[in-house]
C-alpha cells in the first residue's frame, strides 16, 4: 500500500513535467475508467492527459441550414479541469466513470451567441397601404423576420462544453419575428364614393360595411384625393365657414336643430368633415355644401370604428 501511494505521487509530481524523471516508472490508471466519457484505462496520466485534452479541445459544430461551422472551447473561454481528473482516476476503482469538471465563461458564451444573432436577424417588414386598387384599399406586402432564440443557443453551447461529446451538430435555433403591421390588422379604411354618394369601410384589405350619405352640391364639390381624419368631436357646435353661403351665419350648439347631428369627424380637407345630418332625406343626393352627411345613427356608429388618422379616401365612382 505504501509503495502504491510513492508512485501516485510521483505520478502527480509528474503532471507538469513534459517527460518524467528517467528510470521512475508512471502508474497506469484502472481498468475501464473514464474521464468525461473518454476511456483513460491502462494509460499512464500523461497519455491520459493528452488523450482527454484533445478530445475536449475538439470544435463544437454548429449549423443552420446548409451552413455548418465550428467553434472550440477555448474561444468561448471554456477550461476542463483535467489535471484533478488524473489525480481521481489514479485513485478510481475499476470501471469508474470520473467527472471532468469544466468552467465556462458564460459572458463569452453570450458574446459568441449575439455574433450569431447578428448573422442571423432579419426584421419583419409591415404592410404599407399604398393607396386604392379596383377602389379597394391595396398594400404592400407583410413579410415575418427572423432572430436567433439566445437563450436555446445560449444553453445548448453551455451543455456542449460540459461535455466531450463532438460527435453531432447544434442547430442554431431560429424564432419568427411577426410584422408590426399587416394588411388585415392594419385598421379602419374609409373609401367614399362621390358619385354614387356611398360610404365603404374597410378594416385593412378586408371590406367591412357601407353607408349611404350626401356629398357636396356640383358648386361646392368634395374634394377628391386622399385625407385623414385629424378631429373627432361628440354633440359638436356648428361653426359658420368663412364661405359666402354661410355669411350671416350664427354658431349653432348641440341639439336637434345642429346641421352636424351629434357626430363630428373632421378632415385634414379644409371645412370637409363626414358628420350626421337631421335632414335624412338628403342622403343619397349631391347636397351638401362639401361634407360628408350621414344619418345621425350611422355617424353614431362610423364614429365607434374609426379613430384620429384613419384614412380616406375621395373617389368619383
Amino acid at each position: 500500500m505504501l509503495h502504491r501511494i510513492f508512485l501516485i505521487l510521483l505520478a502527480v509530481a509528474a503532471f507538469g513535467a513534459a517527460v518524467p524523471a528517467a528510470g521512475v516508472p508512471l502508474p497506469a490508471i484502472p481498468a475501464r475508467v473514464t474521464i468525461g466519457g473518454v476511456p483513460v484505462g491502462g494509460l499512464t496520466t500523461e497519455e491520459a492527459r493528452t488523450k482527454v485534452e484533445a478530445r475536449f479541445g475538439q470544435p463544437i459544430r454548429l449549423y443552420r441550414g446548409e451552413r455548418s461551422w465550428s467553434v472550440t472551447p477555448a474561444e468561448l473561454g471554456a477550461a476542463a479541469g483535467v489535471r484533478n481528473a488524473l489525480i481521481r482516476a489514479l485513485h478510481a476503482g475499476r470501471a469508474t466513470a470520473v467527472r471532468l469538471n469544466v468552467g465556462v465563461n458564460h459572458e463569452a458564451v453570450k458574446r459568441y451567441v449575439g455574433h450569431i444573432a447578428k448573422r442571423y436577424h432579419r426584421p419583419a417588414v409591415s404592410a404599407k397601404l399604398i393607396g386604392l386598387k379596383n377602389l379597394a384599399p391595396a398594400f404592400t406586402e407583410s413579410k415575418d423576420g427572423q432572430k436567433v432564440d439566445r437563450r436555446t443557443l445560449t444553453d445548448d453551447l453551455v451543455r456542449a462544453l460540459h461535455t466531450t461529446f463532438r460527435g453531432g451538430q447544434l442547430l442554431v435555433p431560429l424564432k419568427a419575428i411577426a410584422p408590426k403591421m399587416t394588411s388585415t390588422d392594419f385598421g379602419p379604411i374609409v373609401v367614399i364614393h362621390r358619385e354614387s354618394n356611398k360610404l365603404y369601410l374597410y378594416q385593412g384589405a378586408t371590406f367591412a360595411r357601407t353607408f349611404g350619405v350626401a356629398t357636396g352640391q356640383e358648386q361646392y364639390p368634395t374634394p377628391l384625393g386622399e385625407w385623414h381624419v385629424v378631429t373627432m368631436q361628440r354633440n359638436p357646435w356648428w361653426i359658420p365657414p368663412d364661405s359666402k353661403w354661410a355669411k350671416d351665419a350664427k354658431p349653432i350648439p348641440p341639439g336637434p336643430g345642429n346641421p352636424l347631428g351629434t357626430r363630428w369627424m373632421g378632415l385634414d380637407a379644409a371645412g370637409v368633415g363626414i358628420h350626421g345630418t337631421p335632414d335624412a332625406a338628403s342622403i343619397g343626393y349631391s347636397a351638401s355644401h362639401g361634407c360628408i352627411r350621414m344619418r345621425i345613427p350611422d355617424a353614431e356608429t362610423l364614429f365607434t370604428l374609426i379613430h384620429v388618422g384613419t384614412p380616406v379616401y375621395v373617389v368619383s365612382a
